[in-house]
């Protein structure tokens, strides 16, 4: 294998030296097919330094993966104007970043290069800006046989249009007969699109339209309108949301106080959403005892609380188990500081005097017990983050998973994972992994079972095992089936301990894990992994085969 490295790498960059495209492609093909990334870097490099332009491209897709942004853009950028895979590549990098600029690198992939990629990015950056219409057009224009990849987006839009229709039909009869109820009922549809306002905020600005005029006839609808508002705009938005729920209030509609305390919640601002519940409680409104019960709970002030749950119903089974548990803590006299929500007001104070711990705890115990939203926390874990926290820096990248800026997300995962956090070495392992980076994922995966866990020593072993370091990966697999329990990935452990064991010529050891993993293979790990997914299958143990092999091994 050596030697087949060493010929095809040579072969790579003297094809690259020489202006033979097409060649230096199919020796870059070996590298990348057979999962020699780090095999394949050096002769890249080479290759890149020649000119290769599918060289540049690649080299580029791997910095990012491993996490050199910069190292990548400035592959792309020096070939983007005569590659137009390099053109996505770079404008995709620019429009996580949030540049402007990622639409001229599109723009110039699909006009120069016919890259329907970036035909379909230009698709989406019209629909971004709100312009559905247009966007389905030009998906739809020029199209080509085999194009078949812009019709899922055409007929996204077109659906988004249709929704966008019927809603602006629904309200001009609503007018019509000035009927609020019709008004409300009307907005239905928009409420499914809430993650097509997060993909395309320029979709907001109709949306609001159709919101304000709903508002206009119905006070239920007003307050449809704050939640609309606060979840599709920045902080900005806060003024109006607030002051459409207290409209709404005043009007006699007891839900609003109850939404806005639960907006206030959201925010951290517990004493106005518990002044908000108290208000929408005081009218019968179940939900809004029950948060109140919840915030009195977590504030030790255990017989407001009691009150507040039997107001909801000492039959609802619910209160009746909230009740028990606040009995059970009474008994116990203790409750963890990270559940204490009196603490809160301390911890602020220090935090806005700049001490990070306190901001990180403030933030944590908002997020985890006071139910403040992801968006309101980062500014509470950023700083703690900031100052080199491994476990901010992971929950920072949690947060921003959940807020869908990936690329936040993944370079915090990196800074923990750097520092040594377990949890963010897994999830650099299964980043690598989802990208076809295996060597660089078994890398994170043995760094991850640093920290004694059989899932991470099972991750680790079978990248190892797929790639045929038996020995090596022989500990982390015999860890994993024998402390894994009764998990499924002690069923995957079992597969490649199996193989490994077998490959090692261990045959009578085999055979225990290897019939284990026979038996329950279908339901342990067949169904964790698409049947479509032909370069995971490819990699995949069949133990039901090892396990005849090594069975016929023994009998001769």
């Amino acid at each position: 294998m050596t030697q087949d490295i060493q010929a095809h790498g040579e072969s790579l960059v003297a094809s690259a030296r020489a202006g033979d495209t097409r060649t230096a492609r199919r020796h870059t093909d070996f590298f990348v097919l057979r999962k020699h990334v780090d095999e394949g870097i050096p002769y890249w490099e080479q290759a890149v330094a020649a000119g290769d332009a599918f060289s540049h491209y690649t080299l580029a897709r791997y910095r990012k993966i491993r996490g050199d942004r910069q190292a990548a853009a400035a592959l792309y950028r020096a070939v983007a104007e005569r590659h137009a895979g390099c053109a996505y590549g770079l404008g995709v990098l620019l429009r996580e970043d949030g540049d402007p600029e990622a639409a001229d690198w599109f723009r110039r992939g699909w006009e120069e290069g016919r890259n329907l990629d970036c035909k379909i990015e230009l698709g989406k950056l019209l629909a971004a800006e709100g312009r559905l219409d247009d966007a389905a057009k030009f998906l739809m224009s020029d199209i080509e046989l085999g194009d078949i990849a812009v019709f899922r987006w055409v007929q996204l839009f077109e659906s988004v249009r249709e929704d966008f229709d019927r809603v602006a039909a629904g309200l001009e009869a609503a007018e019509a007969e000035g009927d609020g109820a019709a008004a409300a009922e009307a907005l239905r549809p928009l409420f499914a699109l809430e993650q097509r306002f997060c993909e395309y905020p320029g979709l907001t600005a109709e949306a609001a339209g159709y919101y304000r005029r709903a508002s206009a006839l119905s006070v239920s609808a007003r307050v449809d309108h704050a939640v609309f508002l606060t979840e599709t705009g920045g902080e900005e938005s806060w003024p109006e949301a607030r002051s459409l729920l207290l409209r709404a209030h005043e009007e006699g509609y007891a839900g609003a106080a109850y939404v806005l305390g639960i907006l206030h919640e959201r925010r951290g601002d517990l004493g106005e959403a518990e002044h908000r519940y108290g208000l929408a409680a005081d009218c019968g409104h179940q939900s809004a005892q029950w948060n109140l019960g919840i915030l009195c709970k977590r504030q030790r002030r255990y017989e407001e609380a009691e009150r507040w749950f039997r107001e909801v119903g000492e039959d609802d089974e619910d209160a009746v188990g909230q009740l028990a548990r606040i009995a059970a803590i009474r008994a116990s006299g203790a409750v963890a500081p990270g559940k204490d929500l009196r603490r809160l007001p301390g911890l602020r104070e220090r935090a806005e005097a700049g001490d990070v711990h306190a901001s990180y705890a403030y933030g944590k115990i908002l997020g985890d017990w006071g139910g403040a939203d992801d968006r309101h926390l980062v500014r509470w874990i950023e700083p703690a983050a900031l100052a080199g926290d491994p476990q901010a820096a992971y929950d920072l990248a949690e947060l921003y998973g959940a807020l869908r800026r990936p690329a936040l997300r993944d370079q915090w995962y990196r800074t923990a994972a750097e520092a040594g956090h377990d949890d963010a070495c897994n999830r650099m392992g299964w980043l690598s992994e989802h990208h076809r980076d295996y060597q660089e994922a078994e890398r994170w995966y043995v760094l991850a079972a640093g920290d004694g866990s059989p899932l991470n020593s099972m991750l680790a072993g079978k990248l190892k095992a797929q790639r045929g370091a038996y020995a090596e990966a022989e500990p982390f697999l015999r860890m994993a089936w024998e402390q894994g329990g009764d998990s499924a990935y002690r069923t995957e452990a079992a597969g490649y301990y199996g193989l490994v064991l077998h490959r090692l010529g261990r045959l009578a050891e085999a055979t225990e894990p290897l019939r284990t993993a026979a038996a329950r293979w279908d339901d342990d790990v067949s169904a964790r992994y698409s049947r479509d997914d032909l370069d995971v299958l490819s990699r995949t143990v069949d133990p039901e085969k090892e396990l005849a092999e090594v069975e016929a091994a023994l009998s001769a």
